[in-house]
C-alpha cells in the first residue's frame, strides 16, 4: 500500500504525535464514508492489527492502512494553511477529497 504526505501536513502530523493523546499509538487513515464513486477519510489514532500494513512515508512519519480498505491505497494527505487550515486527503485514482 501506498500514502503521500505533504511538508505542512508533515510538521501537524509530527505534533500530534507528540500530543499526550497519541502515546503509544500512529496515525491512521480511515475511510469514513464510501459513495461508490469517491469516498471520505479521516485521520485517527491507532495501534497495528493483523489487518493493517505500516506504510513509511518519505517525510518519515509512518501512517497506518487496513489492507481489506481498497480506497486507501494511494491516499495523499496533504495539509493547506489557505484558503482555510485543514487536511485535505485524497486517492487521485479513487475519487474526490476530502477536507477537514
Amino acid at each position: 500500500m501506498k500514502c503521500k504526505i505533504n511538508r505542512n501536513a508533515a510538521k501537524i502530523m509530527k505534533k500530534m504525535l507528540e500530543n499526550e493523546d497519541a502515546q503509544g499509538q500512529m496515525l491512521r487513515v480511515i475511510v469514513t464514508e464510501n459513495h461508490g464513486d469517491h469516498a471520505h477519510y479521516a485521520l485517527t489514532y491507532g495501534t497495528p492489527t493483523e489487518h493493517d500494513e505500516i506504510v513509511h512515508t518519505d517525510k518519515g512519519i509512518d501512517v497506518l492502512l487496513d489492507t481489506r480498505e481498497d480506497l486507501l491505497d494511494g491516499v495523499w494527505i496533504q495539509f493547506f494553511y489557505v484558503p482555510e487550515e485543514g487536511f485535505e486527503i485524497v486517492n487521485p485514482s479513487k475519487g474526490l477529497p476530502n477536507h477537514f
